[in-house]
């Protein structure tokens, strides 16, 4: 299995052997993380950048009445927090959602990385505006979305980014997250989000059972969520 960090990096800007080099010295040591365990937590002062090597995890806030709002979803290749330490603490948490690996690649090491290499400096910042493109995306679906375009605009892009690190090639993705999870990163109640996913299947747009996304008819969930991949930055279609 390659380093999908890399990968993820190389696609964003051409790297050099150097910099691949660099990369896969700073994350050559992950630790080894069970799910549900808190990477770290809001309030915390800021430590190393977090690589996701392999397993998925998520951002998220715990509201004063103690509701939770998941911020993002992160996958194997996904790094969390580039410019964290600028800011004295954390203002939300991350944790993992399935057994992950996880490289903590030292602020300092990380510093003289991105004055040192420009190659991959570019890389990350782009990551890192591509991430940015995905929560407003995010702010959107929550703000002026329907319930079911909220929920099918979600998968589209889980998908699609599943896709293109290689997690899937079919019309079929192992989907990690349990109805709450999705629930919490909707502003939804699961009940609610129940009764999307049954509309969603009656369409014959998509089925979510057992953690496991069919994309019935691509075309038809596209135009549900009224779909525009170009915040991903990818060009690939949704299905080949």
């Amino acid at each position: 299995m390659g380093n999908r960090f890399i990968e993820k990096l190389a696609r964003c800007h051409p790297l050099r052997p150097a910099e691949v080099d660099a990369l896969t010295a700073a994350t050559a040591h992950p630790r080894s993380v069970k799910p549900r365990q808190d990477l770290i937590r809001e309030g915390d002062r800021p430590g190393p950048v977090f690589v996701m090597l392999d397993g998925w995890a998520y951002r998220y806030k715990i509201l004063p009445n103690g509701t939770r709002q998941i911020l993002a979803f992160l996958m194997p290749g996904d790094c969390c927090d580039l410019h964290i330490s600028l800011l004295a603490e954390m203002d939300h948490s991350i944790q993992t959602i399935t057994p992950s690996r996880v490289a903590m690649i030292d602020r300092l090491a990380m510093d003289n990385m991105l004055d040192a290499r420009r190659g991959i400096a570019k890389a990350l910042y782009i990551a890192q505006l591509i991430d940015e493109g995905t929560m407003r995306a995010w702010i959107t679906s929550m703000g002026r979305r329907t319930s079911m375009e909220r929920v099918a605009h979600l998968m589209c892009e889980l998908y699609l980014r599943a896709r293109t690190i290689g997690l899937t090639t079919e019309p079929t993705l192992c989907l990690p997250l349990s109805q709450l999870l999705i629930a919490d990163s909707l502003g939804m109640t699961a009940v609610h989000l129940n009764r999307v996913l049954k509309a969603l299947r009656a369409e014959g747009a998509m089925t979510l059972d057992r953690k496991s996304l069919l994309i019935g008819d691509p075309s038809k969930l596209v135009q549900i969520a009224g779909f525009d991949e170009n915040y991903l930055h990818r060009r690939l279609r949704v299905v080949a």
